[in-house]
């Protein structure tokens, strides 16, 4: 299961920098993580300051 970032995100990139597979980058309105690619480690959610990434349902 894949991680999604939710409308907290506040567009920092921590998320992306952080993501050892790339596979985040920087959307419209905030970062999305491409689903086909994300292996669901969580990086991502630990290093946002606003918990935006979270396991998408």
């Amino acid at each position: 299961m894949a991680y999604k970032i939710n409308e907290k995100c506040i567009s920092c990139g921590a998320c992306a920098g952080a993501c050892p597979m790339n596979c985040i980058a920087q959307g419209a309105d905030k970062y999305v993580i491409d689903e086909a690619v994300c292996i669901d480690c969580g990086t991502c959610a630990g290093v946002c300051p606003v918990e935006a990434p979270n396991p998408a349902e």
